[in-house]
């Protein structure tokens, strides 16, 4: 795909992952595509905020290791139960924009994809990415909590007009450090899991799962992981 992206100008923005960073400006705003296609040699992670992409902060080592781990788990799950998903860790999703709003992406912690839109994509030379809503997406809470559980839990389970345009049949939220506030994990805080389900169109009242809990996921039932083996997965 041809088109013109010329870096012009740097200026500080609050970014993912609770850092400050530099915007990398561009000459005009980018399409969810030619962003997949775009890079500007730094070798940095961005996210697309408005046509513009903005770059992330490096994740902590702790982060890292419980979104690699889990990735990894649930895709030997899906392969050893014969379940139609693929699990893949820092894909970026598209985000629902109608005219004039300019295009946007989150680059999610793990996407849970369809296996035939994987397999799709496969036949295609584009990036891999979610360029349709998700069956699942996984986002690991860090220091700015309020990402996860404010903006992207908008963002995600957005619902259009349409019923094919439904936003994501699950919402995760992993919250090892318990990092998020009060009003979301309890007092006194403590490492939660908060699931939001997509039903018959609208978005059921969050589950919660600590300690022992035996987490109940839609798209994975009967799968033998408590809250705190997934938490256990950050050390």
């Amino acid at each position: 795909m041809n088109f013109r992206c010329d870096l012009v100008a740097l200026s500080e923005v609050p970014v993912s992952k609770g850092a400050r960073a530099m915007y990398a400006t561009v000459t005009q705003p980018l399409t969810f595509e030619e962003f997949l296609a775009w890079d500007d040699g730094s070798g940095r992670e961005f996210e697309l905020l408005d046509g513009i992409p903005v770059p992330l902060s490096e994740p902590n080592a702790n982060h890292e290791d419980l979104i690699e781990r889990l990735c990894a788990y649930l895709e030997n799950h899906c392969q050893e139960n014969d379940l139609p998903y693929v699990s893949r860790q820092s894909k970026q999703v598209r985000l629902k924009t109608a005219p004039p709003e300019k295009e946007k992406s989150r680059k999610a912690d793990i996407v849970i994809f369809a296996r035939v839109e994987w397999q799709r994509m496969k036949t295609s030379s584009s990036s891999a990415a979610a360029y349709i809503p998700p069956p699942g997406i996984i986002e690991v809470v860090s220091n700015n909590w309020k990402d996860d559980y404010l903006t992207k839990l908008a963002e995600y389970v957005r619902v259009a007009s349409r019923r094919e345009d439904l936003g994501v049949l699950e919402y995760i939220i992993v919250d090892y450090a318990a990092f998020g506030g009060i009003r979301f994990i309890g007092s006194p805080k403590q490492p939660t899991i908060t699931i939001y389900q997509l039903e018959d169109g609208e978005y059921l009242p969050p589950k919660v799962f600590r300690g022992q809990d035996r987490i109940d996921f839609r798209l994975f039932p009967n799968i033998p992981l408590t809250a705190e083996q997934i938490f256990a997965m950050s050390r």
